[in-house]
């Protein structure tokens, strides 16, 4: 399922929201336009690596050292690895961050983000604490987004593409559902991914973060904002692409 939008209104500009994505696309272009070898160190630089957290940087390349290990946390988040990776958390980001904006507040929305992404960033060294591969991308914090959405608004409509060979359905779908089977895809291929001796996408980052996410929300959403929202429109519809 890839969602595109969700019917979940907001009152506000989800300033934060709008610009965090601005921010990762500019990253993003900057990152793309370096030569291969600038890239790369750039990326190790930056990136989060567990092996730098935990304190082995002996055994990292020199230019993956010099830049403040604590800062990294912070850095990766507006990292990505490529074209997709970068689309996909920003749709992600955009569906559902202006809801939890919404919640907060502007000033609320950027600390949460931040100490999601922390705690997704840590969740996924402590897998692999001697790991030398950077983490970038915004994921993590984004997955701690999806987590406040679910226990805020489960019963929100969110439209789906569903590929059906060569053939796309688009249908209405409760947020829990989406939100749900996202972050259970995330806990199996993290398992799978363990068990083939990890590398690729940083799964326990997505399930850290939204774990983050559903501990945060309490904390941070407004008071006359109550858990598990009615939706606002109801209904089922479907159609084909």
């Amino acid at each position: 399922m890839i969602p595109l939008h969700d019917d979940n209104p907001t009152e506000i500009t989800p300033m934060v929201t709008i610009a965090l994505i601005v921010l990762c696309s500019l990253v993003f272009l900057y990152e793309v336009s370096l030569p291969e070898k600038v890239g790369e160190a750039f990326v190790f630089q930056y990136g989060a690596i567990p092996a730098s957290i935990f304190g082995h940087e002996s055994d990292l390349p020199e230019d993956a050292v010099g830049f403040p290990i604590t800062l990294t946390l912070l850095t990766s988040m507006f990292l990505h690895a490529g074209w997709m990776h970068l689309i996909g958390n920003m749709l992600y980001l955009w569906i559902f961050g202006n809801n939890i904006e919404d919640v907060m507040g502007h000033v609320k929305f950027v600390i949460f983000y931040v100490v999601c992404g922390i705690f997704a960033a840590m969740s996924h060294a402590l897998t692999d604490p001697s790991s030398a591969i950077p983490m970038v991308g915004a994921s993590g914090a984004i997955s701690g987004v999806l987590g406040a959405y679910l226990l805020l608004f489960p019963r929100a409509q969110v439209l789906v593409v569903i590929p059906l060979g060569i053939f796309m359905r688009t249908m209405y779908v409760p947020a829990g559902f989406v939100l749900g089977f996202w972050f259970v895809l995330q806990l199996l291929s993290g398992g799978i991914s363990m068990g083939q001796g990890g590398g690729g996408v940083a799964w326990f980052a997505h399930v850290g973060g939204f774990v983050a996410g559903m501990a945060l929300i309490g904390l941070f959403k407004r008071p006359d904002v109550r858990f598990f929202a009615p939706a606002r429109h109801r209904g089922w519809h479907s159609s084909d692409w």
